[in-house]
């Protein structure tokens, strides 16, 4: 389906002339225009919303100046786009929005760690895991660091947990590469590049030197920025590098810093990395009021402390009961307050040292409990489960149709306390007694979390009303911030001048003025005069389905996602969906919900892998996969097909290896190229049925019965203590042998065997078992029923053959196991087969050699199950050097999809051919998914047991 078509009915005249203007340089493919995509495109995290007209998918700087001259020749604005995790509708837009296509992941590594160079789409934590080799990472931290990228991290000047004031972008930052409105680019690390900058800019730069001067001579206006800038604070532009730099090129180097691209768009950026210490300690410290907790917090201030996280007594509440949290917090009084103290250090002696310190600082304060530090990594990580699940506890238990809105203040350190203590009573003034409050304590920066429906306009006074009185007890009474860490955006761009002054807010229109004369780049972000912005185009969030409703659209599960360069994330589903729903209950624009649910039919449910991988991102754990096969359920509901398929499911398991072999014989004939022509007329003569072929299609497997299942077993029959292990040997691996390019021709089921007797496992096979399915087959194309069925008749016969659940049982593909741990009985010992050989066979084998540099692909149903790590030590067993591709989480093939919709598979594994170039072979635990990435590899990728038979003996008895 065609869903870059043109849409000129829904453009003016500008925005048609723009898209004629730049459709000449830039792939129409990356130019979007349609309402689902720029409505999907155009949402971001905050609590607002405006769709844009046109949606422009930069590939590189050219591109970004092209976009940047041609809007400003028609006086268009423009927005910048990274991950849009931001909070505070800084990255929404009714114009032109300017996203980061997959090609901004660059990065140069310097001085051993000491400093890295890094493309703004980089994901924050990919940036700290190319550092780990050096012990370093980037200063900031912030909460989203796993989903944010680098050039929203540097804009919003994001801090953190550890990161405090010392450690942001703006303390950090070597040097930038820029371009700004009139598409002119400056590297402020090149000498060449500035001084052609200062020819022909001379302006911006004398300007931000006479604001400096002005500014430094101004006694108290320039203690007053001192003072702000002591706290945490992204209010307004960084006025303090008006005072701490005289070169009117540090100036603009460190104005762009928290800038939020309105003052022009940061290609790159070199950060000064800090050290990454690889030692940690924690403790929950209970105190009986928020008062005691404070004071605790000024004692800590000098302590040796990497991060103090203050937790009120309505957020402790909110994570009682929850898995792996303290029984304590049940029995805390309703004025109870919390601290988590995490003390890391670079080496064992450091850290008792450090420990001490710290216990010292809070001597004489009365707490609830110990203070006792743990190490104990399962204690420590939960922890900071405490502190983590505070924003997703609220959001999960939110009535439908109300957003969360997390802000985030800061107090001068000092009068913590009663800043506090005021805030609580300005909540409960106006009836949000619900409200959690926690936060960065050493900084005086708190959040505080609460729910607010927008849909009432009384609801939206009701909210303005809190929103002012807030902004006049931190900003005015108490001096502090009203944007700590998140950034000023829309949401707080109406109480700019409020906290800073008449003085500094006009600073900071002159320094919008010198960088943007037309006002082009991302107008009221930052600065505005409309005083209502704040509770203007607010988001709505109908009742849609309750599998998606508690999604507070956060955009953490994208980086996730295999679809996220093809069609939608998982949070573009729920958008869309969400917007369907809206318009079918209002009756509201009838052709704009017909062309909606045309289009989602291709972008949000063919093209999605319903891996569930969203799931392990989400802080609120949706599977949007789950509504994806609802949908594919309404749409071609559990059919007489189904069941057939399912009651004659040896038969056709049977009759699929027959058309491999057919068509594996006619590949020898007519080639890949003439069987690709084929194959696709015939899927789309029959809606799907026929596969498109594949060049990785495999040969299929032998016969079950001929494999000599019990040859090695049997030499040791009469042991009464040899080890039983029940194989289940999926539909899969049943049907689909070796690849047509592998140099083993053995079918998994074959070295299976092999790997479990040379263990020295009995093996047995469960009876009938190629009439089984656990019914994943079924369940991923909507098929509930039909998929129950099978579910129920493989327990029956797994019980069977385990003697209820006294055997384990072992099967060889990840999303078959993952399905039959769900649905299955538990009494059965369920083991994936990487789990398997890691835990049970390989103690039992010797590796007689290593490979050299192998690739692994750790398949999305292993990473739910918890199996990651377990895989990885398993393959370092293995092999010297092993390859993750840090990009490819899903690999998009999702069962049959790579047959059916194999661009899926394509666009999720674009990256792999590159970051696994030099390895040996390639290996994973899903029979499908080795056919998709032995394809787009070019290497073979087999399953991991391949490896474990060809390296391994049998360990002496």
């Amino acid at each position: 389906m065609n869903t870059s078509r043109t849409a000129d009915h829904a453009l003016t005249h500008q925005y048609r002339d723009l898209y004629r203007a730049l459709k000449e340089k830039i792939d129409t493919a990356r130019l979007i225009q349609d309402p689902l995509r720029t409505l999907a495109y155009g949402t971001d995290a905050s609590f607002y919303r405006l769709v844009p007209q046109l949606v422009v998918r930069v590939d590189n700087e050219n591109e970004v100046r092209l976009v940047l001259q041609e809007a400003r020749k028609r006086n268009l604005p423009v927005t910048f786009r990274a991950a849009g995790t931001s909070l505070s509708g800084q990255a929404v837009t009714d114009s032109i929005l300017l996203q980061l296509s997959d090609n901004w992941k660059g990065h140069r590594i310097h001085n051993h760690g000491h400093s890295i160079s890094l493309q703004p789409g980089i994901i924050g934590a990919r940036a700290n895991q190319l550092l780990t080799p050096f012990q370093r990472k980037i200063g900031p931290d912030p909460a989203s660091i796993n989903a944010c990228m680098i050039g929203g991290i540097a804009a919003n000047n994001a801090s953190g947990m550890c990161c405090g004031t010392a450690q942001n972008s703006y303390h950090t930052i070597q040097s930038a590469r820029l371009i700004f409105a009139d598409g002119s680019v400056l590297d402020t690390a090149d000498q060449a590049s500035c001084l052609a900058f200062g020819n022909h800019h001379a302006d911006l730069l004398d300007t931000l030197s006479r604001l400096s001067q002005s500014v430094k001579a101004n006694t108290e206006l320039a203690n007053k920025i001192r003072h702000k800038y002591r706290l945490k604070n992204t209010t307004g532009y960084s006025l303090n590098s008006l005072v701490d730099f005289q070169d009117p090129f540090d100036i603009l180097l460190h104005l762009m810093i928290g800038s939020e691209g309105t003052l022009g768009f940061i290609s790159e950026v070199t950060y000064e990395t800090v050290v990454d210490h690889p030692i940690k300690a924690a403790a929950m410290i209970f105190f009986d009021d928020m008062e005691l907790a404070c004071r605790a917090v000024t004692s800590l201030k000098s302590a040796p402390v990497s991060a103090v996280e203050l937790i009120d007594r309505a957020g402790l509440k909110a994570v009682e009961g929850k898995p792996g949290m303290p029984a304590l917090l049940s029995s805390l009084g309703s004025q109870a307050a919390g601290l988590l103290v995490d003390v890391r250090a670079a080496s064992a002696e450091a850290l008792s040292a450090n420990l001490m310190a710290v216990t010292q600082a809070l001597d004489g304060l009365k707490t609830i409990n110990d203070i006792d530090f743990t190490q104990d990594k399962a204690i420590y990580d939960s922890y900071w489960k405490i502190r983590k699940g505070l924003f997703p506890a609220v959001g999960a238990v939110r009535p439908v149709g109300t957003t969360v809105i997390i802000e985030d203040v800061a107090f001068p350190v000092e009068q913590l306390a009663e800043g506090v203590l005021e805030l609580q009573g300005v909540f409960q003034k106006h009836g949000y007694s619900e409200a959690i409050l926690f936060g960065h304590a050493l900084e005086g920066n708190l959040h505080f979390v609460f729910t607010q429906g927008f849909d009432d306009p009384n609801e939206v006074t009701r909210y303005a009303a809190l929103m002012d009185e807030v902004a006049q007890l931190v900003a005015v009474k108490y001096q502090g911030s009203l944007k700590a860490e998140h950034g000023t955006g829309r949401n707080m761009a109406p109480y700019v001048e409020l906290e800073w002054g008449k003085e500094a807010y006009d600073i900071m229109w002159e320094i919008k003025r010198a960088f943007d004369p037309q006002g082009l780049l991302n107008p009221d972000v930052i600065l505005s005069h409309n005083a209502n912005l704040h509770v203007q185009n607010l988001k709505p969030l109908p009742k849609a389905n309750e599998k998606v409703d508690t999604c507070i659209e956060c955009g953490f599960c994208e980086s996730s996602c295999p679809s996220k360069s093809l069609t939608l994330t998982p949070r573009q589903r729920i958008v869309i969906w969400r917007e369907i729903q809206r318009l079918i209950a209002s009756g509201e624009e009838p052709e704009r919900l017909t062309e909606l649910k045309k289009d989602y039919d291709y972008q949000g449910i063919d093209t999605c892998a319903a891996c569930g991988l969203c799931s392990t991102q989400c802080p609120v754990g949706i599977n949007t996969g789950n509504l994806t096969r609802e949908l594919r359920h309404d749409r071609h509901p559990d059919s007489k097909v189904g069941y057939w398929i399912a009651d004659h499911f040896e038969g056709v398991t049977k009759t699929a290896k027959v058309g491999l072999a057919v068509a594996n014989g006619t590949r020898r004939i007519i080639g890949d190229s003439g069987m690709m022509a084929i194959t696709s007329v015939m899927n789309k003569v029959s809606h799907g049925a026929v596969p498109k072929w594949h060049k990785q299609m495999p040969k299929p497997a032998g016969a079950l019965a001929r494999i000599p299942v019990l040859q090695c077993a049997d030499m040791a029959a009469d042991q009464d203590d040899q080890k039983e292990v029940i194989y289940f040997p999926s539909c899969a691996t049943r049907v689909m042998g070796a690849g047509p390019n592998a140099e083993d021709k053995r079918s998994v089921m074959e070295v299976m065997f092999s790997v479990l007797n040379k263990a020295g496992y009995k093996v047995t096979i469960p009876n009938d078992v190629e009439s089984q399915c656990c019914g994943m087959a079924f369940e991923s194309k909507g098929q509930f029923d039909v998929a129950h069925q099978k579910a129920i008749n493989l327990n029956g016969i797994l019980l069977a053959a385990s003697d209820n659940g006294r055997i384990p049982i072992v099967c060889d593909v990840s999303p078959c196991l993952l399905r039959m741990k769900e649905s299955l009985d538990p009494r059965l010992a369920l083991h994936e087969q990487v789990g398997f050989v890691s835990t049970h066979v390989m103690p039992n084998l010797t590796v007689k050699k290593k490979l050299g540099k192998m690739a692994l692909h750790v398949t999305c149903s292993t990473t739910r199950m918890g199996l990651a790590d377990s895989f990885v030590q398993l393959a370092h067993q293995l092999a010297d050097d092993v390859v993750i591709p840090p990009d490819i989480t899903c690999c998009g093939f999702a069962g049959d999809k790579g047959f059916s919709t194999p661009e899926l598979n394509a666009s999720a594994l674009k990256t792999l051919a590159k970051a696994v170039e030099g390895c040996e072979a390639g290996y994973s635990n899903s029979r499908t998914c080795e056919i998709g990435l032995s394809e787009h590899s070019g290497i073979e990728y087999q399953s991991i047991v391949y490896l474990v038979d060809q390296l391994s003996e049998a360990s002496p008895a």
